[in-house]
């Protein structure tokens, strides 16, 4: 397995199935990393749609989506379940981000984040306008996200370098 992606490298230009919660519909289409150049991506790999921790970490982002649109940035969470099981998740707690499937753990290996017996590690990439990754973190355990806050702060970072 790779290790994680280092900052500064250019992410790897994946693209998933996944889909967008809007209030009333479960819009579903591909996303691909690349075309959110020119903006801040953060990029959230956590466990599993509907377990404890990262039913917090995906609600905390989502109620977080203003002061990211402020940033102009782009916020996907992305795991091994499949699209259907993101829309229950997203129907469920009202989830505004795109939640994209990554079964096969494609983008997790890419991304140096697969763990055996687990399937990924909880890890957030913040990528800049360029692509280029300027802040991770890679949990160990991943029984903790990173806050709303921090990444705010470390996205503000980014504007000011």
């Amino acid at each position: 397995m790779p290790g994680a992606a280092q900052i500064g490298s250019q992410l790897p230009d994946i693209t998933l199935a996944g889909g967008v919660w809007d209030g009333t519909t479960f819009i579903r289409r591909d996303y691909t990393l690349s075309r959110t150049a020119g903006r801040p991506t953060v990029l959230a790999f956590y466990p599993g749609d509907d377990t404890s921790v990262c039913t917090k970490q995906m609600c905390a982002y989502s109620s977080g989506l203003e002061q990211f649109a402020e940033l102009d940035a782009t916020v996907w969470g992305v795991s091994p379940q499949d699209v259907d099981s993101h829309e229950a998740f997203a129907r469920k707690y009202g989830l505004r981000i795109p939640l994209l499937a990554d079964p096969d753990r494609q983008a997790a290996r890419a991304f140096g984040v697969a763990a055996p017996g687990i399937g990924l590690r909880r890890a957030v990439f913040l990528a800049g306008p360029d692509g280029r990754l300027r802040w991770k973190h890679v949990a160990l355990l991943g029984a903790t996200f990173q806050s709303v806050d921090t990444l705010i702060r470390e996205l503000g970072k980014l504007a000011t370098t």
